[in-house]
């Protein structure tokens, strides 16, 4: 009888200590105190190690934050005065809130004089970023969440050699997680030729130091400070379309010039400081941009905070006629759902393209628990049936919104972000029309066909909503 007691001391003790530590999130609370009663100890070590929140600002340490204050406050000035002198009376957007939540955006000011290119295919945009690599003259900054050495992979390592000995700078930052399967051998290519590397947050440190829930998801190429690509795509083969599982790959890449350059290199050079402790603000790497574009764009670095969340929940409700998503994860928190359903009670034309074929089970089911919330709603939901859709864009009337986060929790609040809000009307015209053309290859979600499905797979979509806090 006494270890009964023990044990049942034992595991009050752990669902207090959960109660206490995620009283403001009572969804995650609720699935923690699941998976406790499933597996009473191996549940209490796995909350320890996983579910613990990354509360310092993880890209300014507040013994370094002298540092990058004065290179802030020097970009911020310098943006804001081209802003000034080249808005030439253009409308960021009609909404007075959406506007003030906008400019005030930590570390994210309005940028002008840009140009910026769309690829929706990942041969296009693997080709222009080495061609822009190979024409380097100073330095190379690359940061991905998946490299992979594969064809691909090899074809980057290679071009990145020859670069470093030419003499050109070069720095190659990967994450613990995501590039876990990338061999040392791949690394110490590198870093023989000459390439500075750093892992962001390795698997066994991370673990230990209980950041293992906290991934950097960003995908950068930053060339001499001119030129930079940001978006959906990793380095591997799979993003070009040569995975026998997916076959067709559909995503979504950017590269631009122009003012934004200069957040997309502050934010690789925020993350390179954070994983090896240099500190490089040296104007080079922030030269007076020579674009002549004339878009408006606001380059958005987040994690792990809510700055994403909240815009995208503030471009939501100040939608008027649209809100197009694209994204391969559709778990949103309570607040962006009770949003979409209410965009779509006010009649917004809301519509959601996710994957037809899944590349992880239990996400996708969870996924399927929401899309089943929105069309009793009256939604619109279509599975993408040419291949598989990786882009990640939200398109809130006459703004659009892409990059590297997902619509769910862990892009929401976990993991490290770039996005980019376009305000040009070329751009977002390029980015509906993209829209539209994945529609006709999508298969509209019924939910009178929806509602048919088995018991199993009824059981297994409500089993996966319980723990989609915890994607």
């Amino acid at each position: 009888m006494l270890w009964i007691v023990l044990a049942l001391l034992l595991l009050i003790i752990q669902i207090a200590f959960v109660i206490i530590f995620e009283y403001q999130r009572p969804s995650k609370a609720v699935v923690w105190l699941i998976v406790l009663f499933i597996f009473p100890v191996i549940g209490f070590v796995l909350y320890l190690f996983v579910a613990k929140e990354y509360r310092c600002p993880p890209a300014l340490p507040q013994t370094n934050k002298g540092h990058w204050d004065p290179l802030k406050d020097d970009l911020i000035d310098r943006c804001r005065q081209r802003l000034l002198k080249n808005v030439h009376g253009k409308t960021i957007t009609q909404d007075d809130n959406l506007h003030a939540i906008l400019k005030n955006i930590p570390v994210a000011p309005i940028t002008a004089c840009n140009e910026t290119m769309v690829f929706a295919e990942g041969k296009e945009a693997f080709a222009a970023m080495m061609d822009a690599i190979a024409a380097s003259e100073h330095h190379i900054h690359v940061e991905f969440y998946i490299v992979r050495d594969d064809h691909l992979g090899v074809r980057f390592e290679q071009l990145l050699i020859r670069k470093a000995q030419e003499g050109v700078k070069v720095r190659f930052l990967y994450d613990g997680i995501g590039s876990r399967r990338l061999g040392k051998a791949y690394i110490k290519r590198l870093r023989d030729a000459g390439v500075e590397t750093g892992c962001f947050f390795p698997l066994l440190t991370s673990f230990f130091n209980k950041r293992l829930n906290y991934r950097n998801h960003r995908k950068i190429v930053v060339v001499d400070g001119k030129i930079g690509f940001f978006g959906g795509l990793n380095i591997g083969d799979e993003y070009l379309g040569e995975d026998s599982k997916f076959g067709y790959w559909r995503d979504t890449h950017f590269s631009i010039k122009g003012d934004a350059v200069l957040w997309v290199q502050y934010t690789f050079l925020t993350d390179w400081h954070l994983v090896t402790g240099q500190v490089i603000t040296d104007p080079v790497y922030y030269p007076v941009q020579e674009s002549r574009g004339n878009e408006l764009v606001q380059i958005v670095k987040s994690g792990p905070d809510e700055t994403i969340l909240e815009l995208i929940f503030s471009l939501i409700v100040s939608a008027k006629k649209r809100i197009f998503i694209e994204t391969p994860y559709f778990i949103p928190d309570p607040g962006i759902l009770l949003a979409l359903k209410t965009a779509i009670s006010r009649g917004v034309d809301v519509r959601i393209i996710i994957p037809a074929v899944p590349d992880k089970n239990i996400v996708y089911c969870a996924t399927l628990s929401y899309v089943q919330e929105l069309l009793r709603a009256g939604g619109r939901i279509y599975g993408y049936q040419k291949g598989f859709i990786h882009a990640k864009l939200m398109i809130s009337d006459d703004l659009a919104l892409s990059g590297s986060a997902n619509m769910d929790i862990r892009s929401f609040c976990n993991q490290f972000e770039i996005n980019a809000v376009f305000f040009d009307g070329k751009v977002v015209d390029r980015l509906v029309q993209d829209f539209y053309r994945d529609l006709g290859v999508s298969e509209e979600i019924l939910q009178s066909k929806f509602e048919q499905r088995s018991t199993l797979q009824k059981m297994q979509i409500v089993f996966a909503r319980l723990l989609s806090p915890l994607f």
